[in-house]
């Protein structure tokens, strides 16, 4: 039921074509493979296998193309939710969520950004904020970065916008846009989703801070 009401809410768009469901996870990696979707709505507690692994398949399954995977739960602070972006997905989404976010999301995360909620980005600081100082040491790699671009990475590891971040630090918001992409390029990351997890896994940002 809760399948058929998406597919028909998506299917109302003149913009998406929902082009298939799947009743469990196993079956969900076999119908993105065989299918080949721009976007995946992956629940993340399902039969045979649960949404987490089914992630994981889906994003590494042989192939330079992969699906961007929207994450769906009933709970807010659920505790998959850091290792649902540690998996790959470039979205986190309550089921409750009114329609619109619904279609919003497929859209967003389609258009190769990412949607993370205030609340998913606290989940976020939560988490790390009960890990020792050790467990996020500051990786070589994050050098790459101007101090500009890790300004503006520590802005996005808080939630904020492109908009926000223009806001914050007084520039165009296609500046703003032209750094994020020379993050995510240097550091080899698919979309916001992933820079935020590493800001925070790597010490860049500190709970709190």
């Amino acid at each position: 039921m809760v399948r058929q009401g998406f597919g028909a809410l998506l299917n109302a768009q003149t913009d998406i074509d929902v082009v298939g469901d799947a009743a469990d996870g196993a079956a969900g990696v076999d119908a993105s493979r065989r299918l080949e979707p721009d976007v995946v709505l992956m629940d993340v507690r399902m039969p045979v296998l649960d949404g987490l692994e089914a992630t994981r398949r889906i994003l590494r399954a042989p192939g330079a193309r992969h699906p961007r995977v929207v994450m769906l739960t009933t709970f807010d602070l659920d505790d998959y939710v850091y290792e649902a972006l540690r998996a790959g997905a470039s979205g986190f989404l309550l089921k409750d969520a009114p329609a619109d976010d619904l279609v919003r999301a497929v859209r967003v995360v389609a258009a190769g950004d990412a949607l993370l909620a205030p609340s998913i980005t606290r989940t976020l600081i939560a988490d790390f904020a009960r890990r020792p100082a050790a467990d996020r040491p500051r990786p070589e790699r994050l050098r790459v970065l101007t101090t500009r671009e890790t300004e503006v990475l520590k802005l996005i590891a808080s939630g904020m916008s492109n908009r926000e971040i223009a806001e914050a630090l007084v520039l165009a918001e296609q500046t703003v846009k032209t750094h994020v992409g020379r993050i995510l390029t240097k550091l080899d990351l698919r979309d916001r989703a992933q820079a935020v997890v590493l800001a925070y896994e790597n010490g860049l940002v500190q709970p709190g801070g």
